[in-house]
């Protein structure tokens, strides 16, 4: 184990005592010299662990006293139920959604605050790191060819495994590898409706789900969401009554922007109601693993005997984005998701398969699960914090249930892509609520990301949001 690995794990073991309320607020935590004694550290160690601590906004240093355990974030309110059109609508925004991810980080790209990257600093990292650079320099002859089209079977073997964390019994057969878990998404579209077909959805909803409604002519009915439980189920009941629905498409665990977990409950209702309409359900399960509860919430697809759910997932928000490994358990439409996948990208690449595969098997995996959700939950009431204080009066704040991602209501009267124009004179973008929605709604909300490590320089660029949030309040 690496010196860094060590300091993070005991900075992570302090985090899980001062949540138990072994150590409680306005406590002196142990002295370096104590901490090294008992962990048997060195002095530099401890001191990193410390600074680790202060991080994640847990302690504070106070001179020649020691360190001191630092007040929870205050609860916020959280945004209000959506209330977006009660009819299916043809999909826009797709100008917001190219700023968004047109091009990757450079000197001359402002600092993205809303975007869906995860951490990449993380030292659990390092061992993928490790198997790709030795598959890129002792390559396998075998993984410079076509894979298998339903991807390389070892991965698929570790997919049907770690699925048994969220309740799901899968075959190794049944699993279908993809290039990441948007075409997951778009392999399932495809698959369920064709062009001026209408798709149930979660409403705000994850901007590239609605880009490919708009790239096939799908409509999207967009469903009132509450930002404890999710999808409202008295409204997309009234909507499938209404409307010739040919999926519902929704992200029950750990949602993207909202960040809730829909209730168990609600998910077997959910699954009960598209039995009795007999439409499919796709569920983006790309934040589950994310859930800061343990275990981790069960997917609906747990709860499916008939294949009419298609789980889809990767490791783009889990791992690493760069690597496009993704995966669908496309149930009773797996011979149909062959073919879609055949005819879009066909085999997906073999080494950054081979690489996961062998990152889950070794158990690297679960342990960056464990060590990465920590971070992101310190880092959610940091970001919370900060948002409360430097943002304007009745500002709502989701409370996020994974991931890292935040989703933020503010006054009507502030209007966030104007706010973003503003921004982009100081190098600076966040995700404005309009590309969440196909009609265009949210223009008050916004998305940031918690996922970078609280620095001075990141409180001064939320800060500087608020600050021009509170001037674009008003007429021009």
């Amino acid at each position: 184990m690496t010196a860094a690995t060590r300091y993070d794990d005991i900075a992570d073991l302090l985090a899980r005592r001062i949540d138990q309320g072994i150590y409680p607020v306005g406590d002196r935590l142990p002295s370096i010299r104590a901490l090294c004694r008992e962990q048997g550290i060195s002095v530099t160690t401890a001191q990193s662990a410390y600074a680790r601590l202060e991080e994640m906004g847990l302690a504070s240093a106070r001179p020649r006293s020691g360190h001191y355990v630092l007040p929870r974030p205050r609860p916020r309110a959280l945004p209000t139920v959506s209330r977006p059109a009660q009819r299916p609508l043809e999909v826009a925004q797709w100008d917001q959604v190219l700023t968004m991810v047109g091009s990757g980080p450079s000197a001359d790209q402002p600092r993205r605050l809303g975007a869906g990257t995860p951490a990449l600093d993380a030292t659990t990292l390092k061992p993928l790191g490790r198997l790709l650079a030795g598959l890129h320099r002792d390559p396998d002859p075998r993984d410079l060819g076509y894979d298998s089209l339903a991807g390389h079977p070892p991965l698929r073997q570790q997919v049907a495994r770690l699925a048994t964390t969220s309740g799901c019994l899968l075959h190794p057969d049944d699993v279908v590898i993809t290039t990441g878990c948007q075409e997951a998404l778009a392999i399932s579209l495809r698959m369920l409706a064709a062009p001026g077909d209408v798709v149930a959805v979660d409403s705000p909803s994850f901007y590239g789900a609605m880009q490919i409604l708009e790239a096939h002519g799908l409509k999207a009915m967009e469903i009132p969401t509450d930002p404890r439980r999710g999808i409202s189920l008295e409204a997309l009941e009234l909507a499938l009554d209404q409307w010739p629905i040919r999926a519902i498409q929704v992200t029950p665990t750990c949602n993207n922007p909202l960040g809730y977990s829909m209730p168990e409950s609600h998910k077997r209702e959910l699954l009960e109601l598209a039995r009795r309409y007999d439409v499919a359900v796709i569920e983006d399960d790309i934040y589950g693993d994310l859930a800061f509860d343990t275990p981790r919430p069960r997917a609906i697809k747990a709860f499916d005997d008939e294949g009419r759910v298609l789980l889809c997932s990767g490791v783009s928000k889990s791992l690493m984005p760069g690597l496009r490994v993704g995966w669908i358990e496309p149930g009773r439409y797996r011979d149909r998701a062959l073919h879609e996948k055949y005819i879009s990208t066909g085999a997906s690449a073999t080494q950054p398969q081979r690489a996961v595969a062998a990152f889950i098997e070794k158990g690297h995996y679960q342990r960056h699960l464990r060590a990465i959700t920590r971070r992101y939950q310190r880092q959610r009431d940091i970001m919370i914090d900060w948002v409360g204080e430097y943002f304007p009066a009745g500002t709502r704040i989701s409370q996020p249930q994974g991931g890292f991602l935040l989703w933020l209501e503010l006054p009507d009267s502030v209007d966030t892509p104007r706010l973003n124009e503003r921004l982009a004179a100081e190098r600076l973008h966040v995700a404005p609520g309009p590309m969440f929605s196909a009609s265009g709604k949210y223009r008050h909300c916004l998305r940031l990301n918690y996922a970078e490590r609280p620095t001075a320089s990141l409180e001064a660029a939320i800060r500087r949001v608020g600050e021009l949030a509170a001037h674009t309040m008003g007429p021009e």
